[in-house]
C-alpha cells in the first residue's frame, strides 16, 4: 500500500509552495522537480513509492497552487526553494530528479548545495538556460521554433480552447506513438489546478502548461562550465527524438559531468509518457539505491 499525503503548503523564502508526498518518510528520499507537481503523474510517483522511495513533488513558484509571479524571482531563487522543500520535509539530502526546465534547477542544486544532493537525474534538459544555445549544442528543431513563433489563437478563459492548443503543442514535442488520450488527461488536470483566480488566466495557464516564466526570469550566471565539479552520481535520461532539447544536449551533459550515465529513450520526444516508465522507473531505482 502506498501512503499518499494530501497537498500541503510550506512557507519557503517567504513564499507558500504547494507540495505533496508519496510513500513512507523512512524510505529513500527522492525530490522530483518539474514545472508543476503534475509534471510527475500520480501513477509514476506511486510506482516509485511502492519500490521504497519517499517521493516529494511540488509546484514551482508561480505555478499550480504555489504563490509567486515570474517577475519577482530568479532561477537561483528556485534553486533555494528546492533546498527549502527538503528542509520543510526534514530531509538533509535527497536524490534529485529534474525534468525539462526542472533539470536546470537540479543541476544548480547539485552545484550550489552539493551536501543536499545524494544523486541527480536529469531528464529531457540541457546545460544552458533559455535563449540561443551554445554553438556546439543542437537548437530546437526548426519546425518546433516555427510553431511556437506562430502559435494559433487561443482563448485562455475557455478550457476547450486551451486544451486543444496544448494538445497541438504536445504533438509537436512528442516522439513516435503519441498517445492523445494520455496527453489530454494530463493537460486537463494541470489546467484544472491552475490558479486563475488570483492571477491572470493567460499568465497562469501559460506558466503552468508551457513553463513560460523561464523565458522572462533572470537565469544568469551560466553554469555549464562548472558541470565538471558535480560530485553527485548523475543519471542523464533523454528522448532519442526530442525536438525541443535535441539529444545532443543530453549527450553533452553526460560527457561533461564526471561519471554520468546516459539512458536514451527510443522513439521519445520532450515527454515522459507512460510507455517509457518500464525503462525509467527501474533506472531511477537503480540510480537511487
Amino acid at each position: 500500500m502506498v501512503c499518499t499525503s494530501m497537498e500541503t503548503f510550506v512557507k519557503i523564502n517567504n513564499v507558500a509552495l504547494c507540495a505533496e508526498t508519496f510513500g513512507e518518510p523512512a524510505d529513500v528520499p527522492v525530490l522530483l522537480i518539474g514545472n508543476t507537481m503534475l509534471t510527475w503523474p500520480d501513477e509514476l510517483c506511486e510506482r516509485l513509492a511502492a519500490l521504497r522511495r519517499f517521493v516529494v513533488r511540488y509546484d514551482l513558484r508561480g505555478t499550480g497552487r504555489s504563490e509567486g509571479s515570474a517577475v519577482d524571482y530568479t532561477l537561483r531563487d528556485l534553486v533555494a526553494d528546492a533546498a527549502g522543500v527538503l528542509d520543510a520535509h526534514g530531509l538533509g539530502a535527497a536524490h534529485v530528479v529534474g525534468f525539462g526546465t526542472g533539470g536546470w534547477i537540479a543541476q544548480l542544486l547539485a552545484l550550489d548545495y552539493p551536501e543536499r544532493v545524494a544523486s541527480v537525474a536529469l531528464i529531457a534538459t540541457r546545460p544552458t538556460a533559455p535563449g540561443p544555445n551554445d554553438a556546439d549544442l543542437p537548437e530546437h528543431a526548426p519546425e518546433v521554433t516555427a510553431h511556437f513563433m506562430n502559435r494559433p489563437a487561443v482563448d485562455w478563459t475557455d478550457r476547450a480552447s486551451v486544451v486543444e492548443f496544448m494538445l497541438g503543442n504536445a504533438r509537436r514535442l512528442a516522439g513516435a506513438g503519441f498517445d492523445e488520450a494520455e496527453a489530454r488527461a494530463g493537460i486537463e488536470r494541470i489546467h484544472d489546478r491552475a490558479d486563475v483566480v488570483s492571477r491572470d488566466p493567460g499568465e497562469a495557464l501559460r506558466a503552468d502548461l508551457m513553463a513560460t516564466a523561464f523565458a522572462v526570469m533572470d537565469c544568469k550566471p551560466r553554469w555549464r562550465e562548472r558541470l565538471g565539479s558535480i560530485t553527485a552520481p548523475t543519471l542523464v535520461v533523454h528522448g532519442e527524438d526530442d525536438p525541443f532539447f535535441p539529444l545532443g544536449n543530453g549527450q553533452a551533459l553526460a560527457a561533461e559531468i564526471p561519471g554520468a550515465e546516459l539512458v536514451v529513450l527510443p522513439g521519445t520526444g520532450n515527454e515522459l509518457p507512460r510507455r517509457t516508465w518500464d525503462v525509467l522507473v527501474p533506472a531511477l531505482v537503480r540510480h537511487t539505491s
